[in-house]
């Protein structure tokens, strides 16, 4: 081979040279995995979750109204039929926020101001840490009251 032809194979801008750092990692989509796409949250989700923070309170008896809380005893007795946690609470969903109203029945003698205090707080945290949806209202209702001598209102069954 002639020193020319030797030159031409190795210096011509048609023929790629190949090593071991030439090659660049083939980056597909943009950005950041965790942006790519959207998050939709249910509001019953944010219901369940509030609901089950509601009552982890201490003082808080139950939630719902009378009458929601005597349907949701039948439905519980009803074979298949489960308790629902969701019972006293309605949550509206946002792309970013969500606001609550919860319906409560606290204990006789615990200080209700206090017992609201505790739900919000619980029920923000647990809503906020769970779904990243910033909680803008707790609204709470205390329907009832549960004296240390009633009853649970549940109706007794006719099936056993």
């Amino acid at each position: 081979m002639t020193d020319m032809t030797e030159r031409n194979r190795t210096d011509s801008p048609d023929i790629e040279k190949e090593g071991p750092q030439t090659r660049k990692p083939t980056r597909r989509g943009g950005g950041d995995p965790a942006t790519r796409g959207r998050t939709t949250i249910a509001d019953g989700v944010v219901e369940k979750i509030a609901g089950l923070a509601a009552r982890d309170v201490v003082g808080v008896h139950t939630m719902g109204s009378g009458l929601s809380r005597t349907f949701g005893a039948v439905r519980d007795r009803v074979p298949g039929g489960s308790k629902s946690v969701t019972r006293g609470v309605k949550a509206e969903v946002g792309e970013l926020q969500t606001a609550l109203d919860l319906e409560i029945v606290v204990d006789y003698g615990v200080s209700i101001a206090d017992v609201a205090r505790d739900v919000r707080e619980n029920v923000v945290a647990a809503v906020e840490r769970m779904t990243g949806l910033e909680v803008v209202e707790v609204n709470i209702a205390v329907s009832d009251v549960k004296l240390p001598e009633e009853e649970d209102e549940e109706p007794e069954s006719r099936l056993q």
